[in-house]
């Protein structure tokens, strides 16, 4: 059953304008507004670097391993989101998984469209190797455009011969920007009031520009994912993306990827965002940290 804390977040949510319904400038200053309220824990350390040309930030909390690192890629929809927004979600996902994480601002669309971001995923994961991080102790990880993102990202330095991380961790990842999956029965904007599929076109539009939705490194979901790393994938019952995560998880299968698909009853889309507040969010992120632990 979910926590009492679910209803009062969504009633909250429900509140506010639907990103839908505004520019994407004004997507973005509501994502920061609302995401950036959820601040840091005074031990959490926070220290700004260049990771070979694409900005990005280390965060790191007390007791961390050095070693061992999480390579995250924010999400958004390609559009909105930044270091910002995400901070403080990070920083859980660092203490939960006693790791170093490296978090980047690629460029944003519709500004800089497909591939502009995977472009600075990858030299950001090379940044990474260079300084030192070893592939065995790393884990790549994003939520909905930056799960994708992050199978983009592995599928790319696969086919460049590069190392891979040793895991990869997908949160309602975003997959199929031709937007081809059906919705669960029980889906509803009501259930889930941060993303519908008005939205979805917007972003992909925004991000794609001239190419093709289906478009493997577009949408890793019509890849090939033969050889990539063992993958966790949570997603939310009332998201209307939870097709996405049900669609991938078969398609890893059958190309021989290790995957553990974690559907969480009753969540919303980026329900970890609120784990200040929220039980279920705080679970999750746990439940994270015991795969990155287990991998690494």
């Amino acid at each position: 059953m979910a926590s009492n804390e679910l209803q009062v977040i969504l009633d909250m949510l429900r509140s506010q304008p639907k990103l839908s319904d505004l520019s994407i400038e004004e997507q973005r200053v509501q994502m920061e507004a609302g995401f950036t309220q959820f601040k840091i824990q005074a031990d959490v350390h926070c220290e700004p670097v260049d990771a070979g040309g694409v900005p990005a930030e280390w965060i790191t909390t007390p007791n961390v391993l050095d070693e061992r690192v999480i390579y995250y890629l924010h999400g958004g929809g390609y559009a909105i989101g930044s270091i910002n927004t995400h901070r403080e979600m990070v920083s859980r996902l660092s203490r939960a998984a006693s790791a170093r994480v490296l978090i980047i601002d690629y460029r944003l669309a519709p500004e800089n469209p497909f591939p502009a971001a995977l472009g600075d995923s990858i030299t950001a994961y090379r940044w990474l190797l260079s300084s030192g991080v070893s592939p065995d102790r790393l884990v790549i990880a994003g939520e909905s455009a930056g799960g994708g993102l992050t199978l983009a990202t592995l599928v790319s330095l696969r086919d460049a011969g590069e190392p891979l991380p040793r895991a990869e961790v997908c949160l309602s990842p975003w997959v199929d920007l031709a937007l081809t999956g059906e919705l669960d029965a029980t889906y509803s904007e009501e259930a889930d009031p941060l993303v519908d599929g008005a939205l979805g076109l917007i972003w992909a539009k925004a991000y794609l520009g001239d190419t093709s939705p289906r478009t493997p490194l577009a949408s890793p979901l019509y890849a090939d994912l033969t050889g990539l790393p063992p993958l966790l994938i949570q997603v939310g019952t009332a998201e209307g993306i939870l097709d996405d995560s049900r669609r991938l998880t078969d398609r890893a299968r059958t190309a021989g990827v290790e995957v553990i698909l974690e559907p969480w009853e009753d969540m919303f889309h980026m329900w970890h965002f609120f784990a200040a507040i929220l039980p279920e969010g705080q679970q999750a992120i746990d439940r994270i940290g015991e795969f990155i632990h287990q991998h690494t």
